[in-house]
């Protein structure tokens, strides 16, 4: 059980979920949420979009029953917040990184961005970020990153430019990390995907986000979420 800090509603159905957590984790993970008893059955898997003095926070759209039960939390309210779950993104060692974030996957590559900041200040990193319309966590890209690239309503892949000393890390629309995943195995540059799957569970016990890979079949919280672009099998 954990206790809700705030829970702001950004823009439309968009919401900005914190709340009190007092162990670690790594970009690109996620949690399972759910503020409810019985109904709707399943918890709701939400990547980490921040983390720091002790408040993790989370990025949602309002998309059914158990999203809109998560919007109407209050501070002091209390959460039942299991994990954090899945490998994450690798903590690269490379001096040059670009992230591509598309609709809702904009979400964990902002604690990815302030992480991989962390470690190494001087490193260069693109953001390429689309999205439907503008939006205040655009805003907060803009104001805490340098070299943020914004496409409002348009194809996010066309703005793209690959370089061959940058390695990419990427989340959103499964179509978008297939386009971004070919062009980076066709020019040899090393990709990694976040895939979005339905979790039942969180730890791969049930096997109801399992994806197709070069490698066989693999359960996108426990394998993943975070896997060579390269060797995911996109339909």
């Amino acid at each position: 059980m954990a206790i809700v800090v705030e829970n702001e509603c950004v823009q439309d159905n968009m919401y900005s979920l914190s709340v009190e957590y007092s162990g670690s984790c790594k970009m690109g993970q996620f949690f399972m949420l759910r503020c409810w008893d019985f109904d709707p059955l399943l918890s709701r898997p939400i990547s980490i979009y921040d983390f720091r003095d002790g408040i993790v926070k989370f990025l949602y759209q309002v998309m059914g029953k158990g999203t809109e039960k998560l919007s109407k939390l209050k501070a002091q309210d209390v959460i039942t917040l299991q994990g954090p779950y899945g490998n994450g993104f690798p903590y690269l060692d490379e001096e040059d990184i670009t992230l591509v974030g598309g609709g809702m996957g904009i979400a964990p590559l902002h604690y990815a961005a302030k992480e991989l900041y962390r470690i190494n200040p001087n490193r260069h990193i693109e953001i390429y970020l689309g999205v439907r319309e503008e939006n205040p966590i655009i805003k907060q890209f803009k104001d805490e990153f340098p070299n943020v690239k914004v496409n409002i309503g348009g194809i996010i892949t066309e703005d793209i430019e690959y370089k061959k000393d940058h390695v990419i890390l990427t989340c959103g629309p499964e179509i978008m990390m297939k386009i971004i995943s070919e062009e980076g195995k066709n020019q040899g540059i090393t990709v990694y995907t976040s895939v979005e799957k339905r979790m039942a569970c969180g730890v791969g016990a049930c096997l109801g986000c399992t994806c197709k890979t070069t490698k066989g079949n693999k359960r996108a919280c426990k394998d993943g979420p975070v896997f060579l672009g390269e060797e995911i099998l996109y339909e």
